[in-house]
């Protein structure tokens, strides 16, 4: 059994959550989110995406770690954030020792939904089903369970 924790970085909430594949199954462990104080800087924004994820991995002890890419955004300002609170959320999981690996959004919606363009409505439908869940996960923690999936399905981790 692996379990495997995903992250969808965001500088204002961060998603993440965790399953654990084992022999063709998936299991939901855990997800949630890590929101920013909107009134701090980005420095201290960063900062508390950084303890929030080291708080997620020292309490569910993650065995890998998955990664959304930062996409082309049209507003180069955003993409620049995005991407600071990306390299926050790798550098905690990199400072707990876990080998982190990197999908883009258009991978781990082909993963999850077999379409690579879904909307976040048909990526929260799909992580509810294939996890077996009772209640629909907020949009950033689904997304961030769809990364984990994606990393299982990458290394057959899903299959018989």
């Amino acid at each position: 059994m692996e379990r495997i924790l995903g992250i969808d970085p965001g500088s204002r909430v961060t998603g993440y959550g965790l399953i654990d594949a084992d022999r063709g199954q998936l299991f939901f462990v855990a997800c949630g989110v890590v929101k920013t104080t909107p009134k701090y800087s980005l420095s201290e924004r960063l900062n508390e995406i950084f303890t929030g994820i080291n708080q997620v991995v020292q309490v569910h002890c993650p065995d890998v770690a998955a990664v959304e890419e930062v996409f082309l955004a049209t507003n180069p300002r955003s993409a620049l954030k995005l991407g600071h609170a990306r390299g926050a959320a790798v550098v905690a999981l990199m400072q707990n020792g876990l080998a982190v690996y990197d999908y883009s959004p258009r991978v781990v919606k082909k993963a999850v939904v077999g379409y690579g363009q879904a909307g976040k409505e048909q990526v929260q439908h799909m992580v509810r089903v294939l996890l077996g869940l009772t209640g629909t996960p907020s949009a950033d923690a689904a997304d961030a369970l769809a990364v984990a999936i994606c990393h299982a399905n990458q290394l057959h981790l899903c299959l018989p």
